[in-house]
């Protein structure tokens, strides 16, 4: 690829079933050069985690006036065009993208490649294939990890550098883009017994929460009561 779109994401959360985007960063590359970026917050509608705040830095109050993914998406899309798309564990990406186009009835169908499947395929003894470890051992500068921009501009840098030390006929697959995919997993409603013994727990124990117990999957309440048990310990009847 000469001319794509590099893209990173921060979320609320891992499932873009239930868990919503904060923040998209992009930026268009052709040739090594970096044409246009495309940086927004996004109000998520609902409480960032505080485990999501310690990695990202994105807080409540710094979304508290961002547009909503209503207005962020269609701009986002138009940005990448009729391009590829690159991103570090894409189909993480692509997949928050999927779920909210398809929530708004917009189209998003995507080629692309994966800067995560390039290094593990071309580069070898690495300690970690995750974006800091893989820049920080090739000298990429970033100005801040796990904001959008910043990340994907690295992305696109890590994604130059192998295309300039590996690219050849023997290696020339790996940078062919090929159709993203994703397919929603399939979740089970919580049921009646599960909210009932949560909101015992919660209530129990004084838990405060962020989300609706009643709106959960069957997944996600046994997570979050084996959470309660681990450091309330059990429920006295």
């Amino acid at each position: 690829m000469e001319t794509y779109i590099v893209l990173d994401l921060e979320t609320t959360g891992i499932s873009p079933e239930f868990e919503v985007i904060t923040e998209i960063g992009g930026a268009r590359i052709s040739h090594g050069e970096v044409v246009e970026t495309f940086s927004e917050l996004v109000n998520p509608g609902k409480s960032i985690p505080a485990n999501i705040v310690a990695i990202t830095g994105i807080t409540d109050e710094m979304v508290a006036k961002a547009p909503s993914i209503e207005e962020v998406l269609p701009k986002f899309i138009d940005f990448c065009g009729d391009l590829p798309i690159l991103g570090h564990n894409v189909a993480f990406d692509y997949s928050f993208l999927k779920t909210a186009a398809k929530k708004l009835g917009l189209s998003y169908e995507k080629y692309g490649l994966d800067t995560l499947v390039l290094s593990r395929a071309l580069l070898e003894r690495q300690k970690s294939y995750s974006l800091s470890n893989l820049i920080s051992a090739l000298g990429i500068h970033r100005e801040n990890a796990h904001r959008g921009l910043d990340d994907a501009l690295a992305t696109g840098e890590l994604y130059e550098r192998l295309k300039e030390g590996y690219m050849s006929p023997d290696h020339s697959k790996y940078f062919e883009p090929k159709p993203i995919t994703y397919r929603p997993k399939k979740q089970s409603a919580v049921t009646a017994k599960q909210i009932k013994f949560l909101n015992g727990l919660i209530k129990q124990h004084k838990v405060e929460i962020d989300y609706v117990v009643e709106t959960l999957t069957k997944s996600d309440a046994s997570k979050k009561i084996d959470k309660i048990l681990h450091t309330y310990g059990r429920k006295v009847d």
